[in-house]
């Protein structure tokens, strides 16, 4: 496909999408390198080898699985011109966004309850770097509850049409992303300890 070819609308919605791919292929980047410093640091003698993940993780992550679910459902809903099924997904998605914080927390407590710290006297490497890790994609999914919320605000404000969904569709990019990058942490944070 030629990339300068079509209207200037069709134009500058392929350099939009362009630039957030670039924005997303910087951000896992970013977290390459803090998984990288996470292999390296399990060398040291104060690694905590036998750290278990909290629940609240597992659960956070079937959450934002659905809510990827839920936001894809959405795109399909609008792009078949039906508002009030686009308007039920994307609500749902930001209940699951929401729940995916409230639980990543719920998971930060489970940690403080089993005696490990994040910082001070009665942290670790282990439980600092998970901290590092989880809180960087926490702030990640604050920035997507954001873009979610300009979403359903532009929804509401009935901007979105078959055939003109672009805000939606980069909403839903990053959103997939995040849900993505999380399966990812999680994945990693599981099977390497």
């Amino acid at each position: 496909m030629d990339l300068t070819q079509g209207t200037f609308e069709e134009k500058q919605d392929r350099s939009k999408k362009m630039m957030l791919w670039f924005a997303m292929i910087s951000m896992f980047m970013m977290f390459a390198g803090l998984t990288s410093a996470y292999i390296v640091s399990q060398e040291r003698p104060d690694w905590l080898a036998n750290f278990e993940l909290p629940t609240a993780f597992f659960y956070s992550t079937l959450v934002i699985v659905a809510s990827s679910i839920t936001f894809h459902l959405a795109k399909n809903a609008i792009q078949k011109g039906v508002h009030s099924t686009t308007t039920l997904y994307l609500l749902a998605t930001l209940g699951l966004g929401i729940a995916f914080v409230i639980l990543q927390f719920a998971g930060f407590n489970e940690i403080v309850e089993s005696g490990y710290y994040f910082t001070g006297k009665g942290s670790s490497v282990t439980t600092s770097f998970l901290y590092i890790v989880t809180v960087v994609h926490l702030l990640h999914v604050a920035a997507g509850i954001l873009v979610l919320l300009v979403v359903i605000y532009n929804h509401f404000k009935q901007k979105y049409k078959q055939g003109q969904t672009l805000g939606l569709e980069l909403g839903a990019m990053f959103w997939h992303f995040l849900d993505f990058l999380w399966v990812f942490l999680f994945l990693f944070l599981y099977f390497l300890r």
